[in-house]
Protein backbone atom coordinates (compact mmCIF):
# COMPACT_ATOMS: atom_id res chain seq x y z
CA UNK A 1 0.00 0.00 0.00
CA UNK A 2 1.06 3.59 -0.12
CA UNK A 3 0.30 5.68 2.83
CA UNK A 4 1.52 8.71 4.44
CA UNK A 5 2.34 7.07 7.82
CA UNK A 6 5.02 9.30 8.80
CA UNK A 7 2.75 12.58 8.49
CA UNK A 8 5.46 14.38 6.11
CA UNK A 9 3.00 14.80 3.25
CA UNK A 10 4.40 12.37 0.96
CA UNK A 11 3.12 8.55 0.78
CA UNK A 12 5.65 5.84 1.88
CA UNK A 13 5.44 2.63 0.55
CA UNK A 14 4.15 0.08 3.00
CA UNK A 15 5.49 -3.78 2.31
CA UNK A 16 4.24 -6.76 3.44
CA UNK A 17 6.23 -10.05 2.99
CA UNK A 18 5.97 -13.69 3.05
CA UNK A 19 8.40 -13.69 5.71
CA UNK A 20 6.37 -11.82 7.90
CA UNK A 21 8.49 -8.25 7.73
CA UNK A 22 6.65 -5.35 7.56
CA UNK A 23 8.58 -2.52 6.14
CA UNK A 24 8.25 1.07 5.45
CA UNK A 25 10.03 2.75 2.57
CA UNK A 26 9.92 6.61 2.25
CA UNK A 27 11.21 8.38 -1.43
CA UNK A 28 13.28 11.34 -0.85
CA UNK A 29 16.18 12.70 -3.52
CA UNK A 30 17.56 9.64 -4.25
CA UNK A 31 16.28 7.42 -6.75
CA UNK A 32 16.27 4.41 -4.50
CA UNK A 33 13.62 4.04 -1.57
CA UNK A 34 14.66 4.24 2.08
CA UNK A 35 13.98 1.88 4.37
CA UNK A 36 12.15 4.07 7.63
CA UNK A 37 11.27 1.46 10.16
CA UNK A 38 10.84 -2.40 10.30
CA UNK A 39 8.63 -4.24 12.20
CA UNK A 40 8.89 -8.67 12.34
CA UNK A 41 5.43 -10.69 12.90
CA UNK A 42 5.68 -14.34 13.43
CA UNK A 43 3.74 -15.64 10.15
CA UNK A 44 3.37 -14.15 6.22
CA UNK A 45 1.51 -10.81 5.24
CA UNK A 46 -1.21 -11.68 3.43
CA UNK A 47 -2.34 -7.93 3.15
CA UNK A 48 -1.44 -4.30 4.30
CA UNK A 49 -3.31 -1.35 4.93
CA UNK A 50 -2.51 2.17 5.87
CA UNK A 51 -5.10 4.46 7.38
CA UNK A 52 -7.07 6.05 10.59
CA UNK A 53 -8.36 3.62 12.56
CA UNK A 54 -8.39 3.04 16.39
CA UNK A 55 -8.41 6.68 17.20
CA UNK A 56 -8.58 10.37 15.42
CA UNK A 57 -5.26 11.68 14.76
CA UNK A 58 -3.37 8.89 14.74
CA UNK A 59 -2.72 6.98 11.62
CA UNK A 60 -2.11 3.38 11.74
CA UNK A 61 -1.02 0.32 9.24
CA UNK A 62 -2.98 -2.98 9.58
CA UNK A 63 -1.51 -6.27 8.05
CA UNK A 64 -3.52 -9.26 7.97
CA UNK A 65 -1.38 -12.41 8.20
CA UNK A 66 -1.78 -16.01 6.61
CA UNK A 67 -4.06 -17.71 9.75
CA UNK A 68 -6.16 -14.35 9.66
CA UNK A 69 -5.14 -12.49 12.25
CA UNK A 70 -5.14 -8.21 11.90
CA UNK A 71 -2.18 -6.60 12.96
CA UNK A 72 -1.93 -2.90 13.89
CA UNK A 73 0.86 -0.76 14.15
CA UNK A 74 -0.03 2.89 15.24
CA UNK A 75 1.53 6.29 15.14
CA UNK A 76 0.22 6.88 18.70
CA UNK A 77 2.61 7.16 21.58
CA UNK A 78 2.03 4.11 24.07
CA UNK A 79 4.26 5.03 26.89
CA UNK A 80 3.96 8.32 28.47
CA UNK A 81 7.14 9.85 31.02
CA UNK A 82 6.10 11.16 33.66
CA UNK A 83 8.88 14.14 35.97
CA UNK A 84 10.51 12.79 38.80
CA UNK A 85 8.71 11.91 41.64
CA UNK A 86 5.27 12.36 39.41
CA UNK A 87 2.95 9.54 39.43
CA UNK A 88 1.39 9.10 36.13
CA UNK A 89 -2.49 9.94 35.72
CA UNK A 90 -4.47 7.96 33.55
CA UNK A 91 -7.12 9.93 31.40
CA UNK A 92 -10.76 9.22 32.18
CA UNK A 93 -10.93 7.33 28.19
CA UNK A 94 -7.69 4.97 29.10
CA UNK A 95 -9.08 3.76 31.80
CA UNK A 96 -12.23 2.92 30.76
CA UNK A 97 -10.73 1.36 28.05
CA UNK A 98 -8.26 -0.91 30.44
CA UNK A 99 -11.23 -1.58 31.78
CA UNK A 100 -13.37 -2.74 28.82
CA UNK A 101 -10.16 -5.20 27.91
CA UNK A 102 -10.45 -6.58 31.57
CA UNK A 103 -13.98 -7.47 31.28
CA UNK A 104 -13.45 -8.67 27.63
CA UNK A 105 -10.67 -10.69 28.56
CA UNK A 106 -12.39 -12.31 31.49
CA UNK A 107 -14.87 -13.36 29.43
CA UNK A 108 -12.92 -15.03 27.19
CA UNK A 109 -11.32 -16.71 29.51
CA UNK A 110 -14.76 -17.90 30.81
CA UNK A 111 -15.46 -18.89 27.27
CA UNK A 112 -12.57 -21.09 27.02
CA UNK A 113 -13.19 -23.16 30.34
CA UNK A 114 -17.10 -23.69 29.01
CA UNK A 115 -15.58 -25.13 25.77
CA UNK A 116 -12.61 -27.05 27.07
CA UNK A 117 -15.07 -28.93 29.73
CA UNK A 118 -17.36 -29.68 27.09
CA UNK A 119 -14.68 -30.86 24.62
CA UNK A 120 -13.80 -32.90 27.50
CA UNK A 121 -17.49 -34.57 28.32
CA UNK A 122 -18.01 -35.21 24.67
CA UNK A 123 -14.35 -36.78 24.46
CA UNK A 124 -15.35 -39.10 27.37
CA UNK A 125 -18.83 -40.44 26.23
CA UNK A 126 -19.11 -43.70 24.12
CA UNK A 127 -20.64 -41.90 21.33
CA UNK A 128 -17.54 -39.68 21.00
CA UNK A 129 -16.26 -39.92 17.50
CA UNK A 130 -12.03 -38.84 16.68
CA UNK A 131 -11.53 -36.68 13.25
CA UNK A 132 -8.84 -34.87 12.17
CA UNK A 133 -9.17 -31.47 11.79
CA UNK A 134 -8.85 -29.97 7.95
CA UNK A 135 -6.40 -27.38 7.51
CA UNK A 136 -4.31 -25.53 4.73
CA UNK A 137 -1.05 -25.59 4.22
CA UNK A 138 0.34 -22.50 2.79
CA UNK A 139 3.73 -23.52 0.73
CA UNK A 140 6.51 -21.76 -1.29
CA UNK A 141 9.33 -23.76 -2.91
CA UNK A 142 11.40 -20.63 -4.05
CA UNK A 143 14.57 -20.69 -6.48
CA UNK A 144 16.93 -17.91 -4.72
CA UNK A 145 19.44 -16.94 -8.14
CA UNK A 146 22.37 -15.82 -5.95
CA UNK A 147 23.22 -18.58 -4.55
CA UNK A 148 21.78 -21.41 -6.90
CA UNK A 149 19.82 -22.65 -3.64
CA UNK A 150 15.59 -23.44 -3.08
CA UNK A 151 13.99 -21.95 -0.15
CA UNK A 152 10.78 -24.13 1.31
CA UNK A 153 8.47 -21.85 3.41
CA UNK A 154 5.87 -24.21 4.92
CA UNK A 155 3.47 -22.57 7.18
CA UNK A 156 -0.10 -24.17 8.64
CA UNK A 157 -2.21 -23.28 11.42
CA UNK A 158 -1.13 -25.62 13.92
CA UNK A 159 2.14 -26.86 15.35
CA UNK A 160 4.34 -28.53 12.91
CA UNK A 161 6.08 -31.06 14.76
CA UNK A 162 8.15 -32.96 11.63
CA UNK A 163 8.60 -32.15 8.28
CA UNK A 164 10.16 -35.25 6.29
CA UNK A 165 11.86 -34.49 2.57
CA UNK A 166 12.91 -37.33 0.54
CA UNK A 167 14.58 -37.20 -2.51
CA UNK A 168 15.84 -39.33 -5.13
CA UNK A 169 18.91 -36.75 -5.53
CA UNK A 170 21.33 -35.85 -3.19
CA UNK A 171 20.63 -32.98 -1.09
CA UNK A 172 22.26 -30.63 1.16
CA UNK A 173 20.20 -28.41 3.76
CA UNK A 174 21.26 -24.82 4.43
CA UNK A 175 20.92 -23.70 7.51
CA UNK A 176 19.12 -19.97 7.72
CA UNK A 177 18.27 -17.41 10.41
CA UNK A 178 15.08 -17.41 10.64
CA UNK A 179 15.11 -21.49 10.62
CA UNK A 180 13.89 -22.52 14.32
CA UNK A 181 13.74 -26.01 13.15
CA UNK A 182 16.27 -29.04 13.88
CA UNK A 183 17.91 -30.43 10.99
CA UNK A 184 18.96 -34.44 11.23
CA UNK A 185 20.28 -36.69 8.16
CA UNK A 186 19.43 -39.80 7.58
CA UNK A 187 20.98 -42.06 4.62
CA UNK A 188 18.63 -43.55 2.63
CA UNK A 189 18.37 -47.36 1.25
CA UNK A 190 19.34 -47.83 -2.28
CA UNK A 191 16.28 -49.95 -3.21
Amino acid sequence: DSFDILGDGVKELLVGRDDGMIEIYSFESADDPVLRHDHALSESIASIQGGCVGKDGYDEILAATYSGWLTGLTTEPVHREGGSGEELKLSQEMQSKISSLRNELEQLQIKVLQEREKYQQSSQSSTAVSSVPAFSVNDKFTLNKDDASYSLILEVQTAIDNVLVQSDAPLDLLDVDKNSAVVSFSSCDSE
